[in-house]
């Protein structure tokens, strides 16, 4: 009987222990599950957390180029504003420079003019060099090449050198006519207060007489005292008190 209740216990005791292994078993399963999932979420949510602060940090990113861009379209909208100023300016300065440009260039004209008639009554000082230099400014006027402010310049550039020939003492090579006869001489001027030339061997002087228009014979006894005048203006010789025929009208000499 004893031994029947020990085979029971026995019998139990195994079917017990097949019990407690299988549920161990599967407890271990659910566990090893458990703990699998549990990886798998947390490397779902660390993936998640990851792409969160990508995704900030690119919204971060775009918010700032966002700002940026603002920045610069206000910067291109202040330029547009300036350069649309300026062309306004720009379009008024082009009319004023064509109005200008209308008053100028008949100025021009009337101040070539103005040349060509100083020449004309002037006394024959560099008579060719002059009228040459005027036919120069008359062709220059129609050239497409040359600026108006450029024209204008050399314009003003002839009236100083017309004005420079009424205040010094110059010497140059050129023809008068005497008598029909044209003779090549060296020619002094003063200014315009006197007109001299002088045969190139020295010998004869003639002065420019204004109330005659011609040019006439001047006394041989001055002439120790034009050679000196002749030195003078050639470099040759220190400035000092000369003795010139005038070549005034009487009018002008008052």
């Amino acid at each position: 009987m004893n031994i029947i209740k020990s085979s029971l216990a026995l019998l139990v005791a195994a079917s017990s222990s097949g019990v407690l292994a299988s549920n161990l078993d599967a407890a271990q399963s659910i566990q090893s599950k458990t703990n699998s999932a549990s990886a798998s979420s947390q490397q779902r949510i660390d993936s998640s957390a990851e792409t969160s602060l990508a995704l900030k940090a690119e919204i971060e990113q775009l918010q700032e180029e966002v700002k940026n861009l603002e920045v610069y379209k206000n910067h291109l909208s202040a330029l547009v504003t300036s350069q649309e100023q300026e062309m306004t300016s720009f379009r008024g300065q082009i009319e004023e420079i064509k109005q200008t440009r209308q008053g100028v260039v008949p100025l021009m004209y009337q101040m070539i003019d103005g040349l060509k008639a100083i020449v004309a009554e002037d006394a024959p000082i560099r008579l060719t060099q002059r009228q040459e230099r005027i036919a120069k400014l008359d062709k220059m006027m129609v050239r497409a090449d040359i600026s108006d402010a450029e024209k204008y310049r050399r314009i003003l550039e002839a009236y100083q050198i017309e004005l420079d020939y009424g205040t010094k003492l110059g010497l140059y090579q050129g023809q008068i006519e005497v008598a029909g006869e044209k003779l090549e001489t060296d020619i002094l001027y003063l200014g315009r207060l006197s007109l001299v030339a002088r045969s190139l061997n020295g010998s004869t002087f003639w002065s420019w007489d204004e109330a005659q228009n011609q040019w006439v014979s001047v006394d041989p006894s001055m002439k120790s005292e034009l050679d000196k005048a002749f030195s003078i203006a050639a470099k040759q010789a220190a400035p000092s008190l000369i003795t010139l025929p005038v070549s005034l009208t009487v009018a002008e000499a008052k």
